[in-house]
């Protein structure tokens, strides 16, 4: 007997056993002005897609980076996908079940679908790249960490069997997320270093054709696609513009089709939003759930001292932070879990409370007085590029106030990636990174002290060790009870905002900007995320 198999009915028990949280959050963010499709799509047509910074790999394989997401679902597909609903929909899955004790996943792939190089998409596949996503995805890490084999029984099935149960698993088969890639195109080589990543083999509705760095990502229709019929784009033309200025004159001229995140500055979003040749939609991130963060570097003797980074936690207005950098686009979030993921936020924590006086106090007693010139020492600052500039900034001038000097850096994506997370030589950094569908994947990667791994992005790159918080991350993990899993969020969100293991700041709001001849870009919860398989330009 099967406690979940694929269906319309079972797909509701499903979300409310394994997930307890989407459903409310698909309402939390309404569209702004969604344009409705015509009845028959319109074939043909070049798509100019805006992504913001330029990617570091086209696969997400071992990458979550937003710039990566966007690209790498056109051409590399996952088992599912999600409707508004959080309902996975069949995509190189046909069918699939769980088994009653959480710890057997059976997927029944779909038949007929070729790799771009002509090669037969097998089960050999889904193995090789839950493995690949186990041992080298920043979140992966923890979503597939109790997977202990797939078998492969025939061809078309894959089974992943469990130690212990992972009820956040089938929530997380996106493509943006989890990616299937050509086992024969990896097996006996490094997947960080496989050519795999900047000239990407996928099943997708598109073929990659070229990356001209510093430009475009050139992806062309598909003519083989399992889904016969799409996609109706003849090509993407996946455009990189990293000056704010630049890309708003670019959607105002026309030159561009299509962009999220949002994708120009929040200052102009009110203008743009008003031309008629342009529409905008904030559906489509509820996968996300975008965080802003301040992050500490443990291995730095001063912010070892708790009474320090207290202090810098006072000496953040985060209400003002919110009105003059993100422009209202957003909720101020002082706990871990942002807020839109109402089933586990903790809405009882607040700000830690815009207190310069009592920011002074806590350096003094820290040993860090005022020397002459007004400063008691100083920190290096970086930022990634999606927070914006301005964030940094914010962060700097309020932190002069209590006598920190601040040395901020502000670099393009690729740069802050190696510098962040390679070589480690920040002190504080602004990060983006999304709690996604579920703080599991979403949340323990950033403080679980076994995800320190030098060189993987997005992982643990403060280097915070804490016995308490892993048993609580680990636990939660595997806890199949909704409201004992619950409990559990509870409390490590009070322990680390005690033991201030950072300061989170902001939710901030996506939003979608688009021509209104741009049909169906926003189909479900990933949003611009998506294949585009279904994406048509009406003429």
């Amino acid at each position: 007997m099967l406690l979940f198999r694929r269906s319309a009915r079972p797909g509701r028990k499903f979300r409310a056993l394994a997930l307890g949280l989407p459903a409310l959050l698909a309402t939390a963010l309404l569209p702004l002005a969604a344009a409705p499709a015509s009845a028959e799509p319109t074939r043909g047509g070049v798509l100019r897609f805006l992504v913001e910074h330029e990617p570091t790999t086209l696969v997400t394989i071992a990458h979550t980076a937003g710039p990566s997401t966007r690209v790498s679902p056109k051409v590399t597909e996952g088992l599912v996908t999600y409707d508004f609903d959080f309902k996975p929909q069949p995509a190189l899955a046909t069918d699939w079940s769980v088994s009653p004790d959480g710890l057997l996943y059976t997927f029944k792939l779909r038949p007929g679908v070729t790799w771009h190089d002509g090669k037969p998409f097998t089960a050999a596949d889904v193995a090789y790249s839950i493995k690949l996503l186990r041992d080298h995805h920043p979140r992966g890490r923890g979503t597939f960490a109790f997977v202990t084999e797939v078998d492969t029984p025939d061809p078309l099935t894959a089974i992943i069997r469990l130690s212990k149960p992972a009820p956040y698993l089938l929530a997380a088969l996106d493509a943006s997320e989890s990616p299937i890639v050509p086992k024969h195109v990896y097996e006996g080589t490094d997947p960080l270093t496989n050519k795999n990543a900047s000239a990407p083999i996928g099943t997708g509705p598109f073929v990659f054709k070229e990356w001209v760095k510093g430009s475009h990502v050139l992806l062309e229709r598909n003519p083989n696609y399992w889904d016969s019929g799409k996609p109706y784009l003849d090509r993407i033309v996946v455009r990189f513009i990293a000056d704010l200025s630049a890309r708003s004159a670019a959607f105002e001229t026309g030159e561009l089709d299509l962009g999220g995140g949002p994708p120009v500055a929040r200052s102009d979003l009110a203008r743009l939003q008003a031309l008629p040749h342009l529409g905008s939609d904030t559906r489509g991130y509820e996968y996300n759930g975008a965080m802003t963060q301040l992050y500490f570097n443990f291995d730095n003797p001063i912010l070892k001292d708790k009474r320090v980074r207290l202090a810098i936690g006072h000496a953040l207005d985060l209400n003002r932070l919110l009105n003059v950098v993100y422009f209202g686009y957003g909720k101020v979030a002082p706990t871990a879990i942002s807020p839109y993921l109402t089933n586990f936020s903790d809405p009882s924590i607040k700000p830690y409370g815009f207190d310069l006086a009592k920011a002074n106090k806590l350096l003094d007693e820290a040993g860090f007085p005022k020397k002459a010139d007004g400063t008691r020492f100083s920190l290096r600052l970086y930022c990634n590029p999606f927070n914006g500039q301005a964030a940094g900034d914010f962060v700097k001038q309020a932190l002069a106030k209590v006598g920190i000097a601040v040395d901020f850096q502000f670099f393009d994506f690729s740069t802050y990636i190696q510098k962040a997370y390679t070589g480690r030589d920040f002190d504080l950094t602004l990060e983006s990174l999304s709690n996604t569908f579920d703080p599991t994947p979403g949340v323990q990667r950033v403080f679980w002290s076994k995800n320190f791994k030098i060189g993987l992005p997005f992982s643990n790159a403060s280097h915070y060790e804490n016995p308490e918080v892993d048993r609580l991350l680990e636990a939660a993990a595997v806890e199949p009870d909704t409201a004992k899993r619950r409990a559990l969020w509870t409390d490590f969100q009070r322990f680390i905002y005690d033991d201030v293991a950072a300061i989170h700041l902001i939710a901030p709001d996506g939003v979608t900007l688009f021509s209104k001849k741009v049909k169906n870009h926003t189909l479900g919860v990933a949003g611009i995320n998506a294949s585009f398989a279904d994406v048509y330009i009406e003429k």
